[in-house]
């Protein structure tokens, strides 16, 4: 679909915005996931229509029959990404394009219908443009939350003939609250995210739901996030909770868990590896153990780990435990390429600097 083609979206104000005064006390100190905007957009689906009503409108609730078949079989797939006040007082997204392919891939993997790439992106535009105000200045950036979900009313073992697309946003600060130091995980050994042929690639709620349990395992022992092994020999590392994983080595080289099927292939992963090569470091795509981990660590050839991820961006990990024992990651702080990569990552998001590689989208 070509953008000459997408529907007009109907757009209704919310006749009560938050006040002026009370955003502002808002957005001093958002948090993560917890304030809103004032708006939120919604494109139906249904077979004999396909996609149709894209509307704005005022951010509520949604009604839901009891039958509806989200609930039952939980056909629900989501993005994450951001809008920041550019440098130069512009808003900017970071590839929405790139979200867009990602949800068009989780819908096939869910037997959903594909929304086109083109409607994806002009929804998060619509509701950008309207609730720009809420985009917090300095660090802080405007989360956007597409999502979509099985409507149809029937309890039938099937793929739903109804959808509903929702786009919703919420001002963010930093996703560790009170967290500049490096992350402490915990290796999972009992719990697995995903297994071949699942749906360890699609970013689907059942996942997250899945991670739950072993994430309240890592805080019981005190770690800030949990780490998974694959599901069949529970050795290799694949990512963690919500975040993909990185290694750097003595000699510059970097690794990352392979995609397969059981990792998600995130948007920032896949720019943390542009970045790095453009560098000139090798970069290999490699599956790596957790015995590894702890010998390299050991050694101190390895000398830095960091996750990444839409919300968190790019956090330092310095410290690993698991039943098998403790280990420290370099010195057990940040280290020198996780903050570089970070701050060249940040400045191309926020306009701060060049964009060679055409990722900013700006909201006109």
């Amino acid at each position: 679909m070509i953008a000459d083609s997408l529907p007009t979206f109907l757009v209704h104000p919310s006749p009560t915005p938050v006040p002026e005064t009370e955003r502002a006390q808002l957005l001093a100190d958002p948090g993560f996931g917890r304030v809103f905007t004032d708006h939120m957009v919604t494109i139906r689906y249904s077979e004999s229509r396909g996609w149709h009503d894209p509307e704005v409108r005022q951010r509520g609730p949604i009604a839901l029959d009891p039958a509806a078949a989200v609930l039952h079989y939980a056909q629900e797939i989501f993005e994450g990404l951001k809008a920041y006040r550019g440098a130069d007082g512009g808003v900017l997204m970071f590839q929405p394009a790139a979200n867009a392919r990602r949800f068009q891939l989780s819908a096939a993997r869910l037997a959903m219908p594909i929304l086109p790439e083109a409607l994806f992106v002009e929804a998060l535009e619509q509701l950008v443009r309207i609730d720009a105000a809420w985009i917090p200045d300095g660090d802080g950036s405007l989360y956007l939350r597409p999502f979509m979900f099985a409507t149809e009313v029937f309890l039938g073992v099937k793929p739903s003939s109804e959808y509903l697309f929702v786009v919703i946003a919420s001002p963010v600060g930093s996703y560790f609250k009170g967290k500049a130091k490096p992350l402490s995980v915990w290796v999972s050994d009992e719990y697995a995210r995903a297994a071949p042929g699942g749906t360890g690639a699609a970013k689907c709620g059942g996942n997250y739901a899945a991670s739950l349990l072993p994430q309240a395992e890592a805080i019981r022992h005190e770690c800030d996030q949990v780490v998974f092994l694959d599901a069949k020999e529970r050795r290799w590392v694949e990512e963690l909770g919500g975040m993909n994983i990185f290694f750097v080595f003595e000699d510059g080289s970097v690794r990352t868990p392979p995609l397969g099927g059981t990792i998600l292939p995130g948007i920032t992963r896949s720019a943390i590896i542009t970045l790095a090569r453009a560098r000139g470091l090798e970069v290999r795509e490699e599956a790596y153990s957790i015995e590894q981990w702890r010998e390299d660590a050991a050694s101190k050839r390895l000398r830095e780990v960091f996750a990444c991820g839409t919300a968190a961006v790019v956090a330092a990990i310095g410290q690993v435990r698991s039943r098998e024992g403790d280990f420290i990651v370099g010195d057990g702080q940040e280290g020198q390429l996780t903050g570089s990569l970070r701050a060249e990552l940040a400045d191309i998001q926020r306009g701060r600097s060049g964009d060679p590689h055409g990722w900013r989208h700006p909201v006109t």
